[in-house]
């Protein structure tokens, strides 16, 4: 592939990801707009009992009723990285110096690797997007709005017993680099030089 086929690619891929960058957990988009990002746990509605689930659907309602924003709800499905697990409980074994913790790890070790072998062992992450748009280039106002909406989004979700946390800047970059490169995104995660590297190319993309 020569380096005008390379240097396309990374100009389409920014194209469609369209970001200026990340401060605070904030991701800042063209013309002033403005998102956050809450991770938020899981609910199983199926084992909850018929009154229980009544009650939810309920909760849920009034949840969606009080927003203070519109919001996006993003289910990511995943496959985990069980190479690292497995790395992980080698060097625990190795560690180990009791005759029955090690044979412990060891069979579930061996479990682990048959139970990988035969299916993908996939993970659900839940996340809620909070959007804010404004007339003028005032990222402090954009912050401080944004960080109100989260608080009250977050204690609606707390009364449908589901925990949830904003995303740091670094997280808000990974969640990216994990869609647009999956397979890289397994094996080499987001350190924080290479986000700064991210941000400010797209900073200055953006002021171009």
């Amino acid at each position: 592939m020569s380096l005008l086929q390379k240097s396309r690619m990374k100009a389409s891929a920014r194209q469609q990801i369209n970001i200026r960058g990340v401060k605070d957990g904030v991701l800042q988009l063209p013309q002033n707009r403005y998102r956050l990002v809450l991770e938020a746990s899981a609910v199983n509605f199926e084992l909850k009992s018929e009154d229980e689930q009544d009650a939810l659907i309920e909760t849920y309602e009034s949840f969606l009723n009080s927003l203070p924003c519109r919001i996006q709800i993003l289910v990511r499905i995943r496959e985990l990285d069980m190479d690292k697990y497995l790395s992980n409980l080698d060097d625990q074994y190795s560690r180990e110096t009791d005759a029955i913790y090690r044979n412990q790890i060891k069979h579930y070790s061996s479990f682990v690797e048959g139970l990988v072998a035969s299916k993908k062992i996939l993970s659900r992450q839940f996340y809620v997007v909070l959007p804010y748009d404004s007339r003028t280039n005032d990222f402090d106002s954009a912050k401080e709005q944004l960080t109100l909406n989260a608080d009250l989004v977050a204690k609606g979700l707390a009364r449908l017993g589901m925990h949830s946390r904003r995303l740091g800047s670094l997280e808000v970059l990974d969640l990216f680099h994990s869609f647009y490169n999956p397979a890289q995104a397994k094996v080499q995660p987001l350190s924080g030089r290479v986000a700064q590297l991210i941000t400010s190319s797209y900073i200055r993309k953006g002021e171009q």
